[in-house]
């Protein structure tokens, strides 16, 4: 394994609030299953996912947050009798089970029907990502840290490794293997306002994308989360607000409910973003000296609760806001947090087009998120497909058809490409700076391809964005050295970070419809008729100054859960002409097999199991299930 940073420093220790796995423990989780986690999920997605994928999940996640508390995670627990709890901002008391004291206790979590987040405080992250390390150590699996990947050698449509550098003393070293898994994480630093570690510069996507051969999905795709403290926009969980925390206006007023009744505060992400926003433009923020929020009050959850479930979230306000969030109010605004997209996966998580390329988590457009990402999905996501895709790739290598065929010249030849690359820009006069491009980038991103986007901001983005890739090839750096240098670092990942923001603005602006987090406000509905279907993004040739786009139908006679309503906002979209025919097929099995199990009705309407490796197709128990 090669990481930047060592491996436990990665951007996943900052996860905090849990992980979605329908367990059913807690009384406020009951009567929760796959079926449920699966409909939230593609609720959540818009209707983007990939159905099967989906399915896959939901079935694992169950299986996956067992693992890890077998591993060591210190899950919190379920504690038999009565407790108080905090639900739409009143206080209430609720009863646990006594066959469930002990059992692995959930919390609740925005887009979802039931309690399924499972957690440990709002360290989540912090204990699942050092289980798994500790994991890796035991099993004496070698990580080569302060390593990045440079490029992908590839022949024939197959990968067979990569090019790395290494950042302390610059060396370049050829890893050749018969199977390359990208687990890169997210892009979020290509906008100004992220939530994401300074590391999450997309490079895997990047150099994925510039074999010419592997295709990004869905890169137009970016979740913004409605807190990120204001102004540093570090992430405050969405368990406060799972936990019972409200979002207040100016006049301390509770919007959401006006907007979202339902849901309010826990509506999807992307919603409750977006009516952040609108509130805000209404005159309603609260005025500061680095510009308009609102607040996130968390002091009617009380002291206790905080100190014990949400304690780094307090240390946060007090070391970047100077406040004590069990007395004082919270200033948050919506940040981007999330890349959907990403490389483009089956279902196995091998690229289709570039054999023996793999990527899982949030580099993958695996596609189990869509248009937008469900809270808690996410690490249940990295361990889940962990697991799946690490029983498909150990069958890739298997496979005696998979031997390491390409030639040691040709490996010389992707070294000497790189080397003679950083050569050039040790040796460059060039009159542009890094920095420079890299911080204009970022401001169109944030300002002109955000949460709200129209026809004419992108296309100006797009024109901008294309200016700076050109500027991108005459870069300058004053620190001569290979050896360890940021600055020779930020030179060579610039021109890559362009092709990937012009991948996200340009696939934006085609796509004419609002879909999840993707909302055009001059295409307000969403258009299932003409884009229920995925961005395939490609970069064929290094020079060109956009990405090639294609896109892949999704099959609406294949899906189980057609199209609908996601339940925020007026009933308005325009209908794919297939979702009514399927609807009634859909119906039509579910009577006919009424009385059969819920497996044998899985089967018939969209079989899924036989996708999972098969120690993976077993049923999850829950308390008093016997289905």
């Amino acid at each position: 394994m090669l990481s930047l940073v060592p491996a436990k420093r990665s951007h996943s220790a900052a996860a905090q609030g849990g992980m979605q796995a329908s367990l059913a423990n807690t009384i406020l989780g009951e009567g929760d299953n796959e079926d449920v986690h699966f409909a939230d999920t593609i609720k959540g997605s818009d209707w983007g996912a990939d159905q099967e994928v989906v399915r896959m999940f939901v079935e694992t996640a169950p299986k996956a947050v067992r693992e890890l508390a077998n591993w060591g995670v210190p899950w919190n627990r379920v504690q038999r009798g009565e407790r108080h709890v905090v639900i739409s901002g009143q206080k209430k008391t609720i009863c646990e089970r006594d066959e469930a004291h002990g059992l692995i206790t959930a919390r609740n979590f925005g887009g979802t029907k039931k309690w399924r987040t499972s957690y440990v405080s709002d360290g989540t992250g912090h204990s699942m990502l050092y289980a798994v390390s500790n994991q890796a150590i035991a099993h004496q699996i070698p990580v080569h840290e302060r390593m990045e990947a440079m490029s992908l050698m590839h022949d024939g449509g197959k990968c067979f490794g990569a090019i790395a550098r290494n950042l302390i003393t610059g060396e370049l070293v050829a890893y050749v293997a018969k199977a390359t898994v990208i687990a890169t994480g997210g892009f979020g630093r290509l906008y100004r306002v992220s939530t994401n570690a300074v590391i999450n510069e997309g490079m895997g996507a990047a150099i994925a994308l510039e074999t010419g051969i592997a295709s990004l999905g869905n890169m137009e795709a970016i979740q913004f989360h409605p807190t990120g403290i204001f102004p540093a926009a570090i992430l405050v969980t969405e368990g406060c607000r799972g936990d019972g925390g409200v979002l207040l206006d100016a006049q301390r007023h509770r919007f959401m409910p006006d907007y979202e009744p339902e849901k309010k505060e826990l509506a999807s992400r992307d919603v409750v973003s977006r009516r952040m926003e609108e509130h805000i433009a209404k005159g309603h923020g609260v005025e500061s000296h680095y510009g308009e929020h609102v607040w996130l009050d968390i002091t009617l959850l009380g002291e206790a609760h905080i100190n014990k479930n949400l304690r780094e979230v307090k240390e946060i306000c007090q070391y970047f806001l100077g406040i004590d969030p069990t007395r004082e109010l919270i200033p948050v605004r919506p940040a981007q947090h999330y890349s959907m997209g990403g490389v483009r996966t089956d279902h196995r998580g091998e690229s289709p087009t570039l054999r023996g390329l793999f990527a899982c988590g949030e580099a993958a457009c695996w596609d189990m998120h869509g248009f937008n990402r469900l809270g808690g999905n996410s690490v249940a996501e990295t361990v889940v497909a962990g697991m799946i895709v690490g029983e498909y790739v150990a069958d890739y290598c298997d496979d005696p058809a998979n031997g390491i065929d390409i030639s040691s010249g040709l490996i010389g030849e992707f070294w000497q490409r790189e080397d003679a690359a950083l050569d050039a820009l040790v040796k460059s006069q060039g009159k542009e700076r890094a920095i420079d491009l890299s911080n204009r980038m970022k401001d169109i991103m944030t300002d002109r391809v955000g949460i709200f986007r129209n026809g004419e901001d992108l296309q100006r983005a797009v024109d901008e964005l294309q200016t700076l890739l050109v500027r991108s090839r005459d870069i300058g750096i004053e620190e001569k050295t290979r050896a360890a240098n940021p600055e020779l670092v930020a030179a060579y990942r610039a021109g890559r970070m362009l092709k990937l923001a012009l991948c996200v603005a340009y696939g934006a602006l085609q796509r004419t419809e609002s879909r999840g987090a993707h909302y055009r406000q001059d295409h307000p509905r969403r258009d299932d008729k003409n884009w229920l279907r995925r961005t395939l993004a490609t970069w064929v040739d290094p020079d060109d100054g956009l990405p090639s786009l294609d896109y892949e139908a999704l099959d609406v006679m294949k899906m189980e859960m057609p199209p609908g309503w996601r339940g925020y906002g007026p009933e308005d979209h325009i209908e794919h002409p297939q979702t009514a025919i399927r609807s009634q097929e859909i119906e039509d099995i579910r009577q006919r097999l009424a009385s059969t199990g819920r497996e044998e009705r899985e089967a018939a309407i969209m079989s899924f199991r036989h996708l999972l490796p098969a120690q993976l197709r077993g049923h999850n128990a829950r308390l008093g299930e016997t289905d």
